[in-house]
């Protein structure tokens, strides 16, 4: 549970770091881009210890697919409440299609780490009669 919840506050920060600027048009981009470091340095305070600890429990491609969906509902939320742009409909499709995503990498793994369990190694996989190498 804390993996998930330092990938949403980490999140919340890199969201920020990365957009928020965009509501400051008229500040110079040497400033926007050295406020961006600044926040993002608490982005990495949280998505490290996120990612290192996760990766007791999940896989690295877990642990990615977990930051890119916690990234988007971070992002969706942000876009309509900061930057009051609307939700547009086919941004929900791509959404749901990345929610897919998460099926695929999550729902098909018995192990905690995405290591598939009991499968045969490739030294005891019998290719049928014939397949013997002289």
């Amino acid at each position: 549970m804390w993996t998930i919840i330092l990938l949403i506050l980490s999140n919340i920060f890199m969201t920020f770091a990365w957009y928020g600027h965009l509501k400051f048009k008229s500040s110079a981009l040497w400033i926007v881009i050295l406020a961006s470091w600044g926040i993002a340095f608490f982005e990495y305070c949280l998505q490290v210890p996120a990612n290192r600890w996760g990766h007791e429990r999940f896989s690295a491609a877990q642990l990615k697919i977990m930051q890119e969906v916690i990234t988007l509902i971070v992002f969706c939320v942000f876009a309509v409440t900061f930057l009051r742009e609307p939700l547009k409909w086919n941004y929900v499709v791509g959404f749901v299609m990345i929610l897919l995503a998460v099926v695929f990498v999550f729902g098909f793994d018995q192990s905690s780490k995405g290591e598939p369990e009991d499968l045969p190694s490739v030294s005891q996989v019998d290719d049928g009669p014939g397949s013997e190498v002289e």
